[in-house]
């Protein structure tokens, strides 16, 4: 009878340890899962989806060093690009497209929405929509509007959503990497929006090494799509 136990158990252990080996591994007695180019303990990949977004761009200097280091961390991110920069490098835009990271418009000219500029605030949205198009070939839903000034009317005229943010390390005022990252990450939580730039150096170093924390802890990073659809 015993022996017939322990057998049962050795087979309920080796189905276990089968389990591991194909959905995760074993490190110092602890089971640890793949998360970005490294492995966790398992129990710590809990701390749910996060968004990393850009605005501004794209920047010939800096948004393809950023590609590079979300493409070989394995993160999409959301960039919310200029019209007058989609028709001066296409040929970023096609790369963001073709590395799966989500495109939003940010009007033309990085416009802010007063009470006196509404046909031209909706014309930079619009111009902003044809160049995305032209380069992509599809259409765009997602609107980041300059320093968050919005009109819900765009929304049902022009078929836009608006999607702002609730992390601020306001990169864009510092060029001190580590004041960035620690300013993002001791303030992350699930479901975080993280707004950055793409047009400063530092900004992207420190993006990079904000995904490289963030991902140690557990996070996922995603789209604003998959963060506010799924």
């Amino acid at each position: 009878m015993r022996a017939k136990r322990w057998m049962k158990r050795m087979v309920i252990l080796d189905l276990l340890l089968l389990g591991l080996l194909l959905f995760g591994h074993i490190r110092d007695g602890k089971e640890t899962v793949t998360v970005g180019n490294g492995e966790v303990p398992a129990e710590r990949v809990t701390k749910g989806r996060i968004a990393l977004t850009f605005d501004d761009g794209p920047d010939p200097r800096y948004t393809e060093k950023l590609l590079d280091g979300l493409k070989e961390r394995d993160v999409k991110a959301t960039f919310f690009v200029t019209g007058i920069n989609v028709s001066k490098y296409p040929e970023i835009i096609k790369r963001m497209q073709e590395e799966g990271h989500l495109i939003g418009n940010h009007t033309y000219h990085h416009v802010q929405l007063t009470a006196a500029n509404d046909l031209e605030f909706r014309e930079e949205i619009i111009s902003t929509n044809e160049a995305i198009r032209e380069v992509t070939g599809e259409d765009t839903e997602y609107i980041r509007p300059p320093y968050g000034s919005w009109n819900k009317k765009y929304e049902e005229e022009l078929n836009m959503f608006p999607v702002l943010w609730t992390v601020d390390p306001r990169d864009w005022c510092s060029d001190n990497v580590e004041c960035i990252v620690r300013n993002t990450v001791n303030k992350i939580k699930e479901g975080d929006i993280i707004l950055m730039h793409d047009q400063y150096k530092t900004s992207v170093m420190a993006a990079l090494e904000i995904v490289d924390e963030l991902q140690e802890e557990g996070y996922e990073f995603v789209t604003v799509e998959e963060l506010l659809l799924d």
